[in-house]
């Protein structure tokens, strides 16, 4: 039998699942490679106000024109519900549910994730400096920066986290993807109400959710193979 050839080997420890270098790093790797170049490409249509802006001034109007009293209600909650201060009270009450149950390395993760990365938003949005949707009549009217959507990272973080450590602990792939599948739905919920209050475009959404993914993807990926080392 055949010695497998030094490319071979290394492909091979990169798939294995129980390698701190293995598996979850490359798809880690992999995860935050693709969500910087979607959000790299998002900011370049941006900045260079390509077809995309047209989208979403199209799209910005649209919701505007067709909002109904009961539909911004529902969507105002939604809004509220993940807002800056909301994701952070969620993200202390699991970091104390992860410190009581003595989880130091997702305690560490979560620190990393949600707090970094929310100023990792704000930098952003002071690089960038775009300004909100404008109406002659506003549902909300806000003076911050808008690109990109601090609603969205903050929830594809905090949301990001907490699925992440439910599919951890679950063995059944029915119920990682019901986990996985309520974490998105959760965060589209979101990015559909900041467009439809008409704070955000649908590329401040969109730009969001990859940073948001691709932090995410960088934290776990670091806090696995911190834990893969270090476990014998």
């Amino acid at each position: 039998m055949k010695n497998p050839t030094p490319f071979n080997a290394f492909v091979k420890a990169r798939l294995f699942p129980n390698r701190s270098f293995g598996l979850h790093l490359t798809l880690g790797v992999l995860v935050l490679a693709g969500a910087s170049w979607l959000f790299g490409d998002i900011a370049e249509a941006v900045v260079s106000g390509g077809q995309l802006t047209s989208v979403d001034a199209q799209l910005a109007a649209w919701f505007h024109t067709h909002s109904t009293p009961l539909l911004t209600r529902f969507m105002l909650i939604a809004s509220n519900l993940q807002g800056m201060l909301a994701t952070s009270i969620y993200a202390l009450l699991f970091g104390l549910f992860l410190l009581r149950r003595q989880q130091r390395y997702w305690l560490l993760a979560l620190i990393l994730t949600v707090p970094g990365g929310m100023l990792l938003n704000v930098l952003m949005k002071f690089a960038f400096q775009r300004a909100r949707p404008g109406f002659t009549d506003p549902i909300i009217t806000l003076t911050t920066y808008s690109f990109p959507s601090g609603h969205v990272a903050g929830a594809t973080l905090f949301y990001g986290v907490l699925a992440a450590f439910l599919v951890a602990r679950t063995s059944m792939w029915r119920w990682r993807a019901v986990v996985v599948l309520v974490a998105i739905l959760l965060v589209a919920l979101v990015g559909l109400s900041r467009i439809y209050l008409g704070v955000h475009y649908l590329s401040d959404v969109l730009a969001a959710g990859a940073e948001g993914v691709a932090w995410l993807a960088l934290c776990l990926t670091a806090m696995h193979t911190l834990r893969q080392r270090r476990t014998p």
